[in-house]
């Protein structure tokens, strides 16, 4: 599977990760299952790591449309790392449509894992998951 996640109640955080080719039906699939996982809290914060993704295949039309569904709260901080510059970028869109259409400022699209952890708060990254 292309997109999988793992809920740390402990961290409050949800990571996701993404590996090879995502298209819209396995972006919008993860989003309907954190949406019915009775684990999820909506004002947990999620770590999305994209390192492994070679592409993120979305129209304007589809990164908007998941862009503006709710998964977490506004105050939950969502942080996006990606190696890839053409997955950078297609994040750091869907960051602009997020804030603009959903009013929700706390995404960070970041290179380096590290520099993410730190931005959601969180000192170490070992026995995290």
């Amino acid at each position: 599977m292309p997109v999988h996640y793992v809920i740390n109640k402990e961290q409050r955080l949800v990571l996701t990760v993404g590996e090879g080719i995502l298209t819209f039906t396995e972006v919008e699939r993860h989003q309907d299952q954190l949406l019915a996982d009775p684990n999820r809290d909506p004002k947990f914060n999620q770590l999305i790591d994209m390192t492994n993704a070679k592409e993120v295949s979305l129209s304007v039309a589809e990164a908007k449309q998941i862009a503006r569904r709710a998964v977490f709260s506004p105050d939950s901080r969502r942080a996006v790392v990606a190696s890839e510059k053409s997955v950078y970028g297609v994040f750091r869109m869907m960051q602009v449509y997020h804030e603009t259409t959903a009013g929700h400022s706390h995404v960070g699209i970041f290179y380096d894992r590290d520099e993410a952890l730190q931005w959601l708060g969180i000192k170490e990254d070992s026995g995290l998951f």
